[in-house]
């Protein structure tokens, strides 16, 4: 049996804070009051997206928290997400539709990574924003991102402080100049483009497979859908110590097995499908041949009757449910029911009914995690929660198997083995790339090459700092530009400094001999003796870099050019004359033929993208970077010198 340690997993969190537009005439209680009132219609708003959610370890909850220091009361919450992204984004998507539907509350969200929204807008933000000047800057308001600019000068923008704003200064910002605090459209498409398909999207995110599993666990997931993602981490994050829980089961057993339709996310489905395990043999799970039809829900269902087994043994059987607190009992409990019916999250089902109870089962664990949500201290854990349906939920095993017959089909797990292609576009989209069309045979024949030199040298006009080189979004709209003053400074570099600025120590003999010994030089006489220094200066290097061209012309250096000489389809033999008459006619009769720069520049690259024999490179990361994309080389060998 299968006993690996423990596996490390980063908690992963995100915190959201929701503000009120700063109202000096609000003294604070009324000001506790209102926020108390948000928490309960944002949650009964957004019920019938929250309680069918499944969260990978959190869910999405809000809870007063008084003011301290400079930072106003407000509603905060905080969910631990793990490995599925997905859960973060949809709660920037709750967040940004619960600042559109309040129009007078300004939200702030974050995670572990800092201001992850400015990460994934990264490729659009201004010069001067980073990380170290981005503390309250970024904030939610009537459902678009605002981003708080800086001051270009000191006193150009009175509303403006000079420092990162304080929450009080920056809510009162968002909300006298919302207009100018707007974040480019460039920005919030970035985030926009992430949450898009909201709320639809959910469905899409979830996996339903067939399992084999206890009668108990059946009935559990019945009425709390949620606590499969409680079973899934459990027997994802198993040690040894919880796997001797699991030989001999206790609460879920074997022979109790039926088969039903579970729902996880796809997240969950992975995690557990991508486990080997071999159960105990005292534990009575066994499995069929893999060749049997009905193996993965076996295995499925062997995998997370383990994991439930686990949460139950971390409690003891006969432990006090003092600490759970009726949620009937509750004041807000009955005006949350009321708000759920106006929002018609039963669905008109008949109240009674065993759908009703479902829904109303879950719209109480919901109420009591996200809206009612108790101290940690006070709070039943997974394995308490289960045991507690167990001993009041009644079921009948016999009424279970009759369901077993009717089952859903289960969806199609194929999303699990994605072929390159796919792989390839979903990189894209995670980029924010459009989705690249296959280049057709006329297209590939008609190719024009010119394109990559192009893009190289917009590549290598841009400026690069520290931070690293920057990329062309658009080669075709990005236009080399030509700094006369820049090239002058640096030519200046190349050749030194001129005359009049050089130090006595630096001159040569002939500067010298240009000038005069006598302090009374005429200005004239001066202008004459700079000119002609420059002048010398000039010829002596295009004479060094003609003697570098002689001697290079004889290594194999100048041989790995195309020059254009070579272009010109000249004989081989004649070409293979002239240079052996080069040689033989000495260093100060050899001619070094221009290198076409283009084609070199076209050559190597297509020669390096042909040699990665369609992997990853740096050709190709290069080129798709810039917008490029070469067609499939259908040589067998590198043709790069013929393109």
């Amino acid at each position: 049996m299968e006993e690996n340690m423990k596996l490390v997993t980063l908690e992963d969190t995100v915190e959201y804070h929701l503000f009120l537009i700063p109202d000096e005439s609000r003294d604070p209680e009324k000001q506790k009051e209102i926020l108390q009132k948000y928490i309960e219609r944002i949650m009964t708003m957004f019920a019938p997206i929250l309680v069918p959610y499944i969260w990978q370890n959190q869910p999405f909850n809000l809870k007063y928290k008084p003011g301290k220091g400079s930072v106003p009361a407000h509603l905060y919450g905080v969910t631990k997400f793990g490995d599925n992204i997905e859960d973060e984004w949809f709660i920037v998507y709750v967040i940004k539709e619960i600042t559109k539907e309040f129009p007078e509350l300004i939200a702030r969200i974050e995670d572990n990574d800092g201001q992850f929204l400015l990460i994934e807008a990264a490729d659009f933000l201004p010069k001067w924003l980073d990380p170290d000047n981005s503390v309250n800057r970024v904030f939610f308001h009537q459902g678009e991102l605002c981003i708080i600019p800086a001051p270009r000068k000191p006193e150009a923008e009175s509303w403006l402080p000079t420092t990162p704003p304080t929450i009080p200064q920056a809510l009162t910002i968002i909300s006298a100049h919302r207009e100018k605090v707007l974040a480019s459209e460039l920005v919030r498409a970035s985030v926009n483009r992430r949450i898009k398909g909201y709320p639809e999207k959910i469905q899409a995110s979830l996996h339903r497979a067939h399992c084999f599993l206890p009668a108990g666990i059946v009935a559990v997931l019945k009425q709390q859908p949620r606590l499969v993602a409680a079973a899934v981490q459990a027997f994802y994050l198993r040690d040894p110590i919880d796997l001797r829980a699991c030989r001999i089961f206790k609460t879920f057993l074997p022979e109790t097995r039926i088969m039903t339709l579970v729902t996880f996310t796809k997240c969950l489905y992975a995690q557990l499908v991508q486990q080997r395990f071999v159960p105990d043999r005292r534990s009575g799970y066994e499995l069929p041949p893999p060749s049997h039809p009905q193996y993965r829900a076996h295995e499925l269902g062997m995998k997370l009757a383990h994991g439930f087994e686990i949460l139950c043994s971390k409690c003891s059987p006969h432990f006090s449910d003092s600490k759970k607190s009726l949620v009937t009992n509750s004041p807000l409990w009955a005006s949350f029911l009321e708000s759920l019916k106006k929002n018609d999250y039963f669905k008109g089902l008949i109240e009674g009914s065993a759908q009703y109870q479902e829904r109303l089962e879950m719209a109480k664990n919901y109420f009591q995690l996200s809206v009612n949500r108790p101290e940690s201290s006070l709070a039943m854990s997974p394995g308490e929660e289960i045991l507690t349906m167990l001993q009041t939920i009644p079921f009948d095993i016999e009424e279970l198997k009759k369901e077993e017959t009717n089952l859903h089909p289960e969806d199609d797990d194929r999303w699990l083995d994605l072929s390159p292609d796919q792989l390839e576009q979903l990189l894209q989209e995670a980029a924010g790339k459009k989705e690249s069309q296959p280049i057709s045979k006329k297209e590939e024949q008609d190719y024009d090459l010119t394109q990559v030199s192009e893009s190289m040298k917009a590549f290598i006009s841009k400026v690069s700092t520290h931070k690293g080189a920057e990329l062309p979004q658009e080669p075709s709209e990005a236009p080399i530009t030509f700094d006369a003053d820049s090239f002058l400074n640096y030519f200046d570099k190349i050749l030194g400094p001129r005359p009049h600025e050089s130090d006595s120590d630096d001159l040569d003999e002939e500067d010298f001999e240009c000038l005069d010994s006598d302090d009374d030089v005429d200005l004239e006489t001066q202008e004459a003796g700079e000119e002609v220094s420059l002048k010398g200066t000039l010829d002596n290097l295009k004479s060094y870099m003609a003697q570098m061209d002689q001697e290079l012309a004889h290594t194999n250096i100048g041989k790995s050019f195309t020059t254009r000489k070579q272009l010109n389809k000249e004989p081989p033999s004649q070409t293979a004359s002239n240079n052996s008459d080069e040689e033989d006619s000495g260093a100060g009769d050899s001619v070094m033929e221009p290198v076409d720069i283009d084609l070199n520049l076209v050559s190597n690259i297509l020669e390096s993208y042909s040699s990665q024999a369609g992997l990853a490179g740096p050709a190709s990361n290069l080129l798709q970077s810039m917008g490029v994309q070469l067609p499939d080389n259908s040589d067998h060998e590198p043709q790069a010198s013929q393109a």
